[in-house]
């Protein structure tokens, strides 16, 4: 296990890098909107391009891939990125920043696409467990780590958005430099969202409402923080709390959900965020205690909500269809990313800063309407229930292939191993 960590080092850097510039980018753009007077209705529409772009890269950035390879898709991906970021303070104008947050989600789902199909190529039957939570940690403190950056310089000025830009350019260091060979991308069976909605109806709203809440909270988040009166500080704090709060939740709701029915569970993570959205609507500013503590209690459960659908999911799912359904609820979550910002900053044109939570609030307890009275199929029992596996949705483009319980993971290690290869990763065509 040292052995392969070492070996991913490199990648594992870039990631890291990565991962907090493009947080810190996130937060940054809509603090600077919010500060520039536009409408929260003209931000959520400018930050919603980001999720469209995103889904559309999730779609056809691997087809650049295929053709030149990992380490080369990286660097183009990567430098458009950062070019696209010092263009942002150039010029503060709706279009130009909606097309430039549709280009930045684009090359971040192609970069996502990169770093996890080469880091799910090293794991194999003895260490893929252990390297599928490293991931997931190294993803969610790295979100948080963006966050936390938001303080150190005034978001008025291009400094910051030069720091995201050196963290971009940064990331493309170390895996630019490594020797060891890239893996390649195989093209995926589809399973399209009705067929998956046929086969799990509440795994499939459920990964759209998370996308949507997740969506909402980090587009309009730092929005509300500046319009309720939040310093810099105070925001950082705000922002980061919930991402911390959605790591350190992720191991018990994961425990609830392999000793107790998952449609349960998640009917009743819906109910408690719900309750915890509605509160910090209603606390607002008053106290940044109770604020940070409810909205950290509400982003923790609602993160949650999408690795619950997604057991719920592979649960009525046979191995060789994990992979197929995986992008599919990825999907979901990617069309409730586009919605969320939209609705979110419709309830704050109509009712104030407080209108996010309230939105928020309204959709869970559609969802929580859903799951009892809409359409259901027969779930498994406890027992027969697979093993639930964390995961953040934005990290969840090649986890399918790190995922233990896909078979065709396990029949292509078996077959590496047969040939000599030690799971180790294959040449990509730009190194033959």
């Amino acid at each position: 296990m040292r052995r392969t960590i070492t070996s991913l080092s490199s990648l594992i850097l870039s990631i890291i890098l990565l991962i907090v510039g493009n947080a810190y980018l996130m937060t940054l753009l809509g603090l600077r909107l919010s500060m520039e007077d536009f409408d929260p209705g003209i931000i959520g529409w400018i930050l919603a391009f980001y999720s469209i772009g995103f889904v559309a890269g999730t779609l056809y950035a691997g087809r650049i891939i295929e053709k030149v390879g990992h380490i080369r898709a990286f660097a183009v991906f990567a430098a458009v990125l950062a070019a696209s970021t010092l263009i942002y303070p150039m010029a503060i104008d709706t279009w130009l920043w909606g097309f430039l947050r549709a280009i930045g989600g684009f090359v971040m789902a192609g970069l996502m696409i990169v770093m996890e199909s080469w880091f799910s190529s090293k794991a194999d039957n003895r260490n893929r467990a252990s390297l599928f939570a490293i991931y997931q940690v190294i993803f969610f403190l790295s979100t948080a780590g963006g966050q936390v950056l938001i303080r150190v310089a005034d978001p008025a000025s291009f400094i910051p958005f030069s720091l995201a830009t050196i963290l971009v350019v940064l990331a493309l260091t170390p895996l630019s430099m490594t020797r060891r060979t890239s893996p390649t991308i195989t093209r995926e069976d589809r399973l399209s969202l009705t067929r998956l909605y046929r086969k799990s109806p509440s795994g499939t709203l459920g990964a759209l409402v998370a996308g949507l809440l997740i969506s909402a909270f980090y587009a309009m988040g730092p929005v509300y923080a500046d319009r309720v009166g939040l310093d810099l500080n105070q925001l950082s704090n705000f922002m980061a709390a919930a991402i911390v709060s959605a790591m350190i939740l992720a191991w018990p709701i994961g425990r609830l959900c392999d000793q107790f029915d998952r449609y349960r569970v998640m009917l009743v993570a819906a109910a408690v965020a719900g309750a915890c959205s509605l509160a910090a609507a209603l606390v607002g500013n008053a106290s940044m205690i109770a604020l940070v503590f409810f909205v950290g209690l509400y982003m923790g459960i609602s993160a949650a909500i999408y690795p619950i659908a997604v057991a719920i999911t592979n649960d009525l799912m046979e191995s060789h269809q994990i992979t197929a359904a995986s992008t599919a609820l990825l999907l979901s979550y990617g069309l409730g990313s586009i919605i969320g910002p939209l609705l979110s900053a419709l309830f704050m044109d109509v009712l104030g800063p407080q209108g996010l939570f309230v939105s928020n609030t309204l959709v869970l307890a559609a969802l929580i309407l859903f799951m009892l009275v809409g359409p259901q199929h027969r779930h498994p029992t406890v027992e027969q229930q697979e093993h639930y596996y964390p995961t953040m949705p934005e990290a969840a483009l090649g986890v399918a292939e790190l995922d233990p319980r896909n078979t065709e993971f396990e029949e292509s290690t078996e077959t590496m191993e047969e040939e000599g290869l030690k799971t180790g990763p294959v040449a990509s065509r730009s190194d033959q």
